[in-house]
Parts: C-alpha cells; structure tokens; sequence
C-alpha cells in the first residue's frame, strides 16, 4: 500500500487543480472590485473639482457683471446730466447760442 493508484494520483490532482483555480478565481475578482472602486473614487473627484471650478468661475462672473451694473452707468449718468446743466445754464446766462447750445448738446448726447 505505499503509494496511491493511477485514479487516486489523478483525483488528487483534479482537487488541487480547482482548488487553485478557486483561489485565483477569488484574487482575480477581489482585484477587480478595488480597481473598479479606485477608477469611480478618481471619477468621482475629477467631477467634484470639475463642478467646485465651475461654480467658482459662475460667481466670479456673476461678481464681475454685479460690480459692472452698480459703478458704469451711476457716473456717465451724472456725468452727463452735469454737463447738460452746466450747458443749460451758459445758455441762460447768455453765454450760447441756439445753434452753439445745439452743438455742445449733440457732443454731449453723442449724437
């Protein structure tokens, strides 16, 4: 009785084989899992820096287009109003014309 038979050496040999068939089959998977969990952690930062640089590109342009509305019109406004009276009044003290009058209007206006 020392050594096994022909079937016995044989089925010794299915049994390990699937047993490491088993094992790699289990190590491939696991691999697999924390890769794909690696690539969708990446994806998932790549889109949250994606959406933090956009909202922060948003609300510089939203500040930029705000500031622009408050501080332009106010002064060209005044400004012209200003001149404008300024005109009106060198006109009723005398100092222009109509047509003078017209002309210094027309530049003020840009027409």
């Amino acid at each position: 009785m020392g050594r096994p038979g022909l079937i016995g050496t044989m089925a010794r040999t299915a049994v390990i084989a699937g047993t490491a068939t088993a094992v790699s089959g289990g190590v491939r998977s696991r691999q697999q899992a924390s890769a794909q969990q690696q690539q969708e952690a990446q994806q998932m930062q790549q889109q949250q820096a994606q959406d933090a640089a956009f909202a922060q590109g948003q609300a510089a342009a939203a500040q930029t287009a705000a500031a622009q509305q408050q501080t332009a019109p106010a002064p060209a406004e005044d400004d012209t109003l200003a001149k404008l009276a300024k005109l009106g009044e060198l006109k009723a003290a005398g100092v222009l014309d109509d047509a003078e009058f017209s002309a210094a209007k027309a530049k003020i206006l840009g027409l």
